[in-house]
C-alpha cells in the first residue's frame, strides 16, 4: 500500500487529533463527522475499557501464583437456566459452512468475496499490520466494496471486481489491549477496537442494511463476560448514535483466551441480543494456555507447535464444550483455521490438503456449523466436508447431540498433550517469530512460511513457548537443554536466514529487537504486537 501526504496533521474541534501524514483515501474515511463519532464512543467507554484491562492483569497475576481459573459461581444462574436464546440468524449468517479470513487489502479482498466462501472475515486484527497506511486504506477498501465501487486492473491488464454473489462481509476490529497513537482524544490515544469498528460503523452500517446485509463483526481477544457487555453497550450507543434499530449489529465472538473458556455461556448471555455465535480460535487459544501458565512448572509445558493438535485433550474439551455451549443456546459454532495452504509441489499440494480435509471432516463431525480457511484454494475442500455432514441443511444447532460433560479439569489437561519438544521445534519457533515480525514491520499481517499462514497468534505460540521452556529448563528429544545459549545460536543463524531472505527492505534487525524483548527477557509481555507498536510503528509526522 502505498503513503502520500494528502492529509495534514489536523485537529478536530478542540477534543480530537490526527497525527502524521494521512494515507491514499484518507479524505473519505476521516471525515470531521465519523471522527467525531468515533470520539462519543471512545469517551463514553474508555474508562471501563482501562479497568477491565486492569482486571486481566490481576487475572494473571492470580493464576501465576497459583490459582486456576474456573467456572464463575456468581453466574451460575445463568448457566442453569435453560430458557434464553440468543437472537434467530442475521441475512447472510443462516449458511456459514465456510469462512475465508484475510486483510482487506484489494486484491485479497476481491478473491475472497468471490471465492464461493460463504463469509469473508475482513481482518483488521491478528492478520492485519496496525500501520497508519493500512489502518486507512482498509477502511477505504471496505467502504468501496460497500459502495460497490471496488474495480480496479493490475499492471499486467488483469481486472480486480467483485461477482453478483460475494461472500457476506464480517469485520474483526482490534482487541481492547490495543491502542492506535494516530489518534488522539483529550490527549490520549484512541482505543484501536473503537476506531476500526466506529469507522467502519458510521461509513457502513446503513449501507450494508440498505443491501439486505448488515454491520456484522468478529470479537477477538475478550477474556470475560465484562468484556462482552463492554462491547455489546457500545453496540447500543452506537446504534442509537445513528438512529439504527438495536439488534442489527450481529457479533461473533472468538473464544481464544482460557479465560473466555469458563465464560462461554455468559459471553452468549451478553451479547444476545447481538450475537452471532463463538468461533474456536485454536491458535489464539493455544497461544492464551502457553501464557497464562508459562511460569507454573514442567505440567503445563507443552510440546513443539506442530505436534499440539486439535485431538489433544484439552483442545478436544475446548471445542466440545463450544460446540455444546452455542448449540443449547441457539447459536453458531464456527470452527477453527488449519494453518495449511496450497503448495506449488503437486505431492506437497496433496499432502496439505489432505490435512485440511481431515481437520474439517473432524470439526464437521464433531458438530460445528462451519469453519475458516486462509486460502481460496481451500474453500472448496472445507465446503465438501461441511456439505457431506449438513447436505441441504443450513447448520446443526437443531441436531441432536449428547451433551458435552466438560469440567474444569478437562480444560486444564495440558499434561496430557503427547509429544516432545525437539530441536527442530527450537528453530522453528525462532525462526517463525523473526521472520514474522519482520514482514508485521513492513506492513503484513498475514506471511506464508513453510507451507503454512501465520499470523500474530502463530508468532505470539513462537516466542511464548521459547520463553516457558527457558523458564523451565527444558530438555529436548535428543537431550539438549533449552538455555539462553542454545537460543541466541539459533536465532543469531534465523537471523542472517530470514535477512539474505527478505532484501533491501528488510526489518530483521528491529525483528530480532523485538524477539529479544519479548521472549529473552525476565518477565513474559503480554503481547508482542502491543510491544512492537508502541515502539517501533510510531505516528509519523512528515
Amino acid at each position: 500500500m502505498s503513503t502520500s501526504a494528502t492529509l495534514a496533521p489536523m485537529t478536530v474541534g478542540s477534543r480530537i487529533q490526527v497525527v502524521g501524514a494521512g494515507p491514499d483515501g484518507a479524505e473519505a474515511i476521516l471525515t470531521h463527522d465519523a471522527l467525531a463519532f468515533v470520539a462519543k464512543l471512545d469517551s463514553a467507554f474508555a474508562g471501563r475499557r482501562c479497568e477491565l484491562l486492569a482486571a486481566r492483569c490481576e487475572r494473571a497475576k492470580r493464576v501465576t501464583e497459583g490459582s486456576n481459573p474456573d467456572f464463575n459461581p456468581d453466574t451460575t444462574s445463568i448457566r442453569s437456566d435453560p430458557e434464553w436464546r440468543v437472537c434467530a440468524p442475521a441475512p447472510g449468517l443462516l449458511d456459514r459452512r465456510v469462512e475465508i479470513t484475510g486483510p482487506p487489502e484489494q486484491r485479497m479482498a476481491v478473491n475472497a468475496l468471490n471465492s464461493d466462501a460463504k463469509v469473508w472475515l475482513a481482518d483488521l486484527e491478528d492478520a492485519h499490520s496496525p500501520t497508519w497506511t493500512n489502518v486507512v486504506q482498509s477502511q477505504a477498501t471496505l467502504l468501496k466494496i460497500v459502495d460497490g465501487t471496488l474495480d480496479f486492473t493490475v499492471p499486467g491488464g488483469k481486472r480486480y471486481v467483485v461477482g453478483p454473489d460475494p461472500a457476506t462481509m464480517v469485520v474483526r476490529p482490534r482487541g481492547w489491549h490495543m491502542v492506535d497513537k494516530n489518534v488522539v482524544i483529550d490527549g490520549r490515544p484512541v482505543s484501536a477496537a473503537l476506531l476500526d469498528f466506529g469507522l467502519y460503523f458510521y461509513h457502513c452500517a446503513a449501507k450494508q442494511i440498505a443491501r439486505g446485509s448488515g454491520p456484522y463483526f468478529y470479537l477477538p481477544k475478550l477474556e470475560s463476560a465484562l468484556e462482552a457487555r463492554l462491547w455489546n453497550d457500545a453496540f447500543v450507543v452506537a446504534q442509537d448514535l445513528l438512529s439504527i434499530p438495536r439488534g442489527t449489529i450481529r457479533a461473533t465472538v472468538l473464544i481464544e483466551t482460557i479465560f473466555a473458556a469458563f465464560e462461554m455461556e455468559e459471553i452468549l448471555f451478553e451479547l444476545r441480543e447481538h450475537s452471532a455465535g463463538l468461533n474456536a480460535g485454536r491458535w489464539d487459544y493455544l497461544f492464551s494456555i502457553i501464557k497464562a501458565f508459562a511460569d507454573r512448572g514442567d505440567d503445563y509445558v507443552l510440546p513443539d507447535r506442530s505436534a499440539v493438535t486439535m485431538t489433544a485433550p484439552f483442545m478436544r474439551a475446548y471445542t466440545q464444550l463450544l460446540v455444546d455451549t452455542c448449540h443449547r443456546r441457539g447459536a453458531h459454532a464456527i470452527g477453527g483455521m488449519s494453518a495449511f495452504i496450497p503448495r506449488k509441489d503437486a505431492e506437497e499440494n496433496r499432502a496439505a490438503l489432505e490435512q485440511v480435509r481431515l481437520d474439517k471432516e473432524r470439526e464437521a463431525g464433531d458438530g460445528f456449523d462451519g469453519s475458516w480457511v486462509a486460502h481460496p484454494g481451500l474453500v472448496a475442500t472445507c465446503r465438501a466436508a461441511f456439505d457431506a455432514e449438513l447436505g441441504a441443511e443450513p447448520h446443526q444447532i437443531t441436531s441432536s447431540r449428547s451433551p458435552a460433560d466438560v469440567t474444569a479439569e478437562d480444560l486444564l489437561a495440558v499434561a496430557k498433550t503427547p509429544g516432545q519438544v525437539t530441536e527442530a521445534g527450537v528453530r522453528a519457533n525462532v525462526g517463525v517469530a523473526v521472520r514474522y515480525v519482520d514482514a508485521w514491520l513492513r506492513g503484513s499481517g498475514a506471511v506464508a512460511l513453510n507451507g503454512l499462514m501465520e499470523d500474530a497468534a502463530t508468532a505470539e505460540i513462537a516466542r511464548c513457548q521459547i520463553w516457558q521452556w527457558l523458564r523451565a529448563g527444558t530438555v529436548t528429544a535428543e537431550g539438549s537443554v533449552v538455555d539462553r545459549p542454545l537460543v541466541v545460536r539459533l536465532l543469531d543463524e534465523e537471523t542472517a536466514a530470514a535477512a539474505a531472505e527478505a532484501g533491501v527492505d528488510s526489518r530483521v534487525a528491529d525483528a530480532r529487537g523485538v524477539f529479544e524483548a519479548v521472549t529473552l527477557s525476565d518477565d513474559l509481555p503480554p503481547f508482542l504486537t502491543t510491544w512492537a507498536y508502541s515502539r517501533l510503528l510510531q505516528p509519523r509526522t512528515t
